[in-house]
């Protein structure tokens, strides 16, 4: 299983928000490329990365500092936040970015999204990021009324990499991973699941990792690394060693 650490980037900083609310942001540091050196010192052979005022904007807001970041970072970068146009997607992965996520457009065009995944086999990630079960978007100020189990549904034959399901009553209020809502996620779709939202401490990793054989993929921590809850060394090598 892998142990995606988190940078999201508010006006270039890194920061945290409590209930994807724009409002409620922590700042941890105004330099992302060097936190992502710190990550790859800790073990990270992956990154996700969200341009968050991109996931608003519809377009890339923070292109400076995730050019920072692929810059420095030795492994695989995730990025998301404002992915929305075929030029876009293009502009990533020609820079270097491993996988995009794309969740606004797959639930608006999710024909788009699909020949995306086959324009880039393994590179197309669909976010399904949900309130009380169903799809949220447009940096999650919108709430539609497709479930999260209609949207996996879309594109189990399309080819994406995976489905990266936030519960966002959770994300980056330290709670806990909704473990049981990503795991039955994962067991009725044939897509791998990677959990985010809520990661508190290593039990969420160790938890997450013996259920990876029920289609999760990995898992996404941020608040929990930047307040000193989580080490990072730690959760890599029990996820490995599960």
């Amino acid at each position: 299983m892998i142990v995606f650490p988190a940078i999201d980037l508010k006006q270039g900083q890194v920061v945290r928000l409590a209930e994807g609310d724009m409002a409620r942001a922590t700042v941890y540091g105004d330099d992302p490329a060097a936190q992502a050196l710190l990550f790859a010192d800790a073990g990270a052979e992956y990154l996700h990365v969200v341009d968050l005022d991109g996931s608003f904007a519809g377009r890339a807001e923070n292109r400076e500092a995730v050019e920072g970041i692929l810059k420095v970072f030795p492994g695989h970068v995730q990025l998301g936040g404002g992915i929305r146009t075929r030029e876009s997607v293009d502009g990533w992965f020609d820079l270097g970015v491993s996988r995009v996520v794309m969740g606004t457009a797959a639930l608006k065009d999710p024909e788009f999204v699909k020949d995306m995944a086959k324009a880039y086999p393994g590179g197309i990630v669909v976010a399904v990021d949900a309130r009380d079960g169903m799809i949220a978007t447009e940096g999650w100020a919108e709430l539609s009324e497709v479930s999260i189990y209609d949207m996996a549904r879309r594109f189990e034959d399309a080819g994406v990499a995976s489905l990266l399901f936030t519960d966002i009553g959770r994300d980056g209020m330290l709670k806990g991973c909704n473990i049981e809502a990503t795991v039955d996620l994962a067991r009725r779709t044939e897509l791998p699941v990677i959990a985010s939202g809520g990661v508190k401490g290593l039990d969420d990793i160790r938890m997450l990792s013996l259920l990876a054989r029920d289609g999760i993929e990995g898992v996404i921590t941020g608040r929990a690394l930047y307040d000193g809850r989580l080490d990072l060394a730690a959760a890599i090598a029990l996820a490995e060693a599960a």
